[in-house]
């Protein structure tokens, strides 16, 4: 029992003990499943009262080994179905038993975690420190140790989908509301003592639904109210999957089907659908992506090596716009004292007013106190004095795209700032190092690209100007994990990797409305191809006006550097849709009309613009392009080295920019597809649409010498 120790006290109740050597959290891999076996063994011999699990680790129980998931094949398979269904007949002897078993949840129990918990027939967590649920679902899998079964007969199928299909977590006070935590304490010490007097107090139990005659809640499948909702759920679960995540849909056929039979036998359909999605190439992508490479990331891949992590003290943001405001809010959420400055106070003050509307909602909805809302207003001051930004360890610039202003409010800034300080500029397109020619020490000049609305994206693109030192870099990275967010590392170029792909995007969906394909066919194959905003609606919320800004900027950069613009089918559109007024959501006109009061939609202009019924194309087709154009374009920034990294791109393209989260990222796109007949559909589309399709040479060398992306 190396997993689990195996301790009885004078009561007769035995503790349980998780505690996995050599690791930092509890694992439900094969180790643990072995120990859980010897344990019952040793119970089925032993004169016992009871039984606590209780955790060594600060956390109760973290889950399944991904490792061991990850390595999973269709040829292997049968391994972890015995593994599985071994696990769930001790867990299911346990709570049979007729004796007491409590879970004392000291900490996070997640995914197996939470699936110990519910096998036992009392569970009692910390008020503080706890977070509950099975968030399986967001790494493309199912809960295979249970979860699926116990819930749906606990809460009922509709309370239950939420917390399977969606992966919603929640904390005790809520898990008591909903009847599965029973108690909640405050230290660890009270813990084993509620545990201990609950067994002696209840000496003989039944978990519920063991009882003879127990009734799920909503009743089973066949109740005449959930027969009239179950033939529709799968459609309505489709329009938030497109049909590219099977999780969910697989979770909701577990939940029926385990209704609908004894409990048991429920426990075996639950374990053939976990199997199969672990084999699953989705849950593949996802698990390699949104959990290796992004633990990675978290742990600082990206960052310089051997130098001192640091913490901003205090942040300056010049402008105090959207973006400024936004990341003045998520600067100051953090404990980092903050200077908003703008041409005006008055400006300023709108500035920091976002903050208190955020921080207001908070409060609201109880998620905060209004003596913890009150701190972080007061740690922003509002001001338009450059001499407050004195005593800045970091300034943030987040004035408009214009390098004369941009050039302006550096040198102001950089005026007032110890040398040590470093300077970062928020552009989205704007070459690093040419606006850190404005700047006085170019090594402590980097580019921190949030996104909009910066309180809700999580990603930041660092960008390395040439002469941005390691130093720098290294503290922009620790500012980034500093406020929560997840930093990429890339190299300078117009447009840096986000915007530049992300353009592809907006750019393949407005050449596709050109040739006469229709808008809505157009948007529908984004959202099938699983993209969360099509590429018409999201150019509207860009605006037009910024889109033609941008070219303007870019033709005029290139002339000045002696090259040329390459010409895209979809400016001739943009230019069109400006000539008719329809710059986009903000003037409430674009690709779409935007009615007060009433949802929006294509506008209808569009058809007679641009539709032409001749015009042959498929959803197939629409998919493909606007998938391959911006696996294509990442290619080529990995080929000119604005990208060194595999996990920066497939994350970047996750949290960034929208890329489908099936795929794992646009890297593991290619990956999954095969090199081989990634280029060969991409040496078709080059014919059919042209030269933007082209291969860079990079991939078929890669092709030829066996290769695929990994770091």
């Amino acid at each position: 029992m190396t997993s689990v120790k195996y301790e009885k006290d004078q009561d007769k109740i035995v503790h349980l003990i998780l505690d996995k050597p050599n690791a930092s959290a509890n694992l439900m891999d094969l180790e643990f499943t072995d120990s859980l076996v010897a344990a019952v063994e040793k119970l089925r011999e032993d004169d016992w009262a009871g039984v606590l699990f209780r955790s060594e680790k600060s956390t109760f129980f973290a889950g399944g080994s991904l490792d061991d998931l990850h390595a999973t094949t269709k040829e292997n398979a049968h391994l972890l179905y015995e593994m599985v269904n071994k696990l769930k007949l001790v867990m299911r002897e346990l709570e049979t038993s007729g004796k007491p078993v409590v879970a004392c949840i000291n900490g996070a129990a997640l995914g197996g975690g939470w699936e110990l918990a519910l096998a036992c027939h009392h569970r009692i967590a910390l008020n503080k420190g706890v977070t509950l649920g099975l968030p399986e679902v967001t790494l493309g899998l199912l809960p295979g140790g249970g979860g699926v079964i116990r819930m749906s007969r606990l809460l009922g199928l509709q309370a239950a989908l939420p917390y399977l299909t969606e992966g919603k977590q929640f904390k005790p006070e809520q898990g008591q509301k909903l009847g599965l935590i029973d108690e909640v304490v405050e230290t660890k010490d009270q813990l084993v003592n509620a545990a201990i007097s609950w067994i002696k107090a209840n000496p003989k139990v039944q978990q519920p639904y063991d009882v003879k005659g127990y009734k799920v809640p909503g009743g089973k499948p066949s109740n005449p109210a959930l027969a009239k909702m179950l033939p529709i759920a799968p459609a309505m679960m489709r329009v938030q999957t497109k049909g590219t995540m099977p999780a969910p849909e697989s979770i909701l056929s577990v939940m029926v089907e385990g209704l609908q039979v004894d409990i048991d036998s429920a426990m075996r359909i639950e374990t053939r659908y976990f199997v199969e999605l672990v084999c699953s190439q989705v849950a593949k992508n996802m698990i390699g992506t949104l959990w290796f490479q992004l633990n990675e990331i978290k742990a600082g891949a990206s960052r310089p090596d051997n130098i001192e992590k640091s913490k901003v003290q205090k942040v300056g943001v010049l402008g105090a716009g959207m973006m400024g405001a936004g990341i003045a809010f998520s600067s100051a959420s953090k404990g980092i004292d903050v200077v908003l400055k703008d041409v005006s106070l008055e400006n300023a003050e709108k500035g920091k007013a976002y903050s208190q509307t955020l921080l207001d909602k908070k409060v609201k909805k109880k998620r905060l106190s209004a003596e913890k809302r009150d701190a972080v207003l007061n740690s922003i001051q509002a001001s338009a004095d450059a001499e407050d930004l004195k005593g800045c360890d970091l300034i943030i610039e987040a004035v408009f795209e214009d390098r004369g202003l941009k050039a302006k409010v550096t040198k102001e800034a950089e005026a007032q700032l110890e040398s040590s300080a470093v300077f970062a500029t928020n552009t989205s397109t704007l070459p690093i190092t040419g606006l850190a020619e404005a700047s006085e020490r170019p090594a402590n000049f980097v580019g921190l690209h949030f996104f909009s609305p910066v309180d809700k994206m999580p990603l930041v693109e660092i960008i390395c100007g040439e002469q941005t030192s390691d130093e720098t870099l290294a503290k922009a990275y620790d500012y980034v994990l500093q406020i929560g967010k997840t930093p990429i590392v890339v190299n300078d170029s117009r447009g840096f990797f986000t915007s530049r792909v992300f353009g592809t995007f907006a750019n393949e969906g407005i050449a596709m409305l050109g040739e006469g394909m229709p808008a809505a066919a157009i948007e529908n194959g984004a959202f099938l191809a699983g993209y969360p905003v099509g590429p018409l609606a999201v150019t509207d919320e860009v605006s037009l006006t910024l889109v033609e800004k941008i070219r303007n900027q870019t033709i005029k950069d290139l002339q000045a550097e002696g090259g040329t613009y390459p010409i895209h089918p979809s400016d001739s559109i943009v230019d069109r849709m400006l000539e008719t007024d329809r710059s986009g959501k903000l003037s409430g006109a674009g690709f779409y009309d935007y009615p007060k009061g009433a949802k929006k939609h294509l506008w209808s202009g569009l058809k007679e613009m641009f539709e032409n019924a001749e015009t042959p194309y498929s959803l197939e087709e629409i998919k493909d392009r606007l998938l391959y154009i911006q696996a294509i374009e990442t290619v080529r920034c990995v080929e000119e080295k604005v990208l060194t990294s595999v996990r920066d791109a497939n994350i970047g393209s996750i949290m960034g920019i929208g890329y489908p989260i099936w795929t794992g990222g646009i890297l593991q796109f290619i990956n999954q597809t095969g090199l081989t007949e990634f280029i060969k559909r991409a040496d078709e589309l080059t014919e059919q649409c042209g030269e933007r399709f082209s291969v860079p040479k990079l991939l078929r060398d890669m092709e030829k010498d066996g290769l695929t992306f990994k770091d």
